[in-house]
């Protein structure tokens, strides 16, 4: 677990990557080196439409590292998205997700996800043939998703057929916890975010 102090500096490194870039100085955050998987999310603000959300799954990478690729590549890189200018670093809000290794979520039938995932704690990782997709654990609160729809859209995330969860022979669904940190503006406070 990370304090708060350290989850801002997780936040404010995010946002120095992406300013950074812009001006070709190259950014490097000191400490964190152990290997953790990470989100970096981009929102609009103030509606939160989201900008840019890119990140590392699996803890393949330092932090320090894995934090200044997902928050440059989110800012430009999200195929669903235009990439940002330097001037709407102003405009947005960065959010880190910190995330535990995913764990396998064994089941004999596939109702039994309905005990195993918990909305609002559990982030998904679904897999099949090669295809790959994942959904943090704040995104069905969000939605207001159940534990089916988050399945649902955590295959169609992967570019399988939405029911694919209902596979069990073939389909793999891994969940992780994340520790997520944000801002409540532009360059402004930054909390830990617990209730989604």
């Amino acid at each position: 677990m990370f304090s708060l102090a350290q989850g801002k500096e997780l936040v404010q490194a995010a946002r120095k990557a992406v300013l950074s870039k812009f001006d070709n100085k190259p950014f490097k955050l000191k400490g964190f080196e152990e290997k953790r998987g990470v989100f970096v999310t981009i929102n609009g603000y103030p509606d939160h439409d989201l900008k840019g959300c890119i990140g590392f799954p699996e803890p393949v990478f330092p932090l320090n590292d894995a934090i200044v690729q997902a928050a440059e590549s989110a800012a430009s890189l999200d195929p669903r998205f235009a990439p940002l200018e330097k001037e709407d670093l102003d405009k947005v809000l960065f959010e880190v997700s910190v995330l535990t290794k995913p764990e396998l979520v064994e089941v004999k039938d596939a109702k039994e996800y309905k005990e195993k995932i918990k909305i609002g704690q559990d982030g998904l990782v679904a897999e099949q043939s090669g295809y790959k997709g994942l959904l943090l654990p704040q995104v069905a609160p969000e939605h207001k998703m159940d534990w089916e729809e988050f399945l649902s859209c955590t295959c169609e995330k992967a570019g399988l057929p939405s029911d694919a969860w209902k596979d069990i022979g073939s389909i793999k669904i891994y969940k992780f916890q994340a520790q997520i940190f944000e801002e409540t503006k532009p360059n402004g406070k930054i909390i830990e975010s617990k209730d989604f």
